[in-house]
């Protein structure tokens, strides 16, 4: 029994640290967006790793509103010869919710 609570507590205090660290709500948006198709958070897929973004941008006034853009509309020219294609299916609220994640993970 005591293992029993220690594991159910260790399994708790995981799922908790998950949350608060790395929004699940967050990442499920953007694995319902596709953005993860050509995105991960640690590395370079087709598009640039999620947290060389949050680096590049962090100092930024302007990221918030950048990377809205961005997401919606795509862009070309800031990593590389790959441009990102517009997300047509993106609304500005879901936009605005993913940059303020890919933000957060600086």
């Amino acid at each position: 029994m005591h293992l029993r609570v220690r594991k159910i507590a260790f399994l708790f205090l995981l799922a908790s640290a998950f949350l608060a660290s790395s929004s699940w709500a967050d990442m499920a948006l953007a694995t319902s967006k596709n953005c993860m198709s050509c995105h991960h958070s640690d590395r370079k897929v087709v598009g640039p790793a999620l947290k060389e973004i949050a680096k590049r941008y962090a100092n930024e006034p302007l990221a918030m509103a950048t990377l809205t853009t961005k997401i919606q509309k795509g862009g070309a020219g800031v990593w590389g010869v790959v441009p990102m294609p517009a997300n047509p299916q993106v609304s500005e609220a879901e936009a605005q919710k993913l940059a303020a994640w890919v933000l957060s993970l600086r």
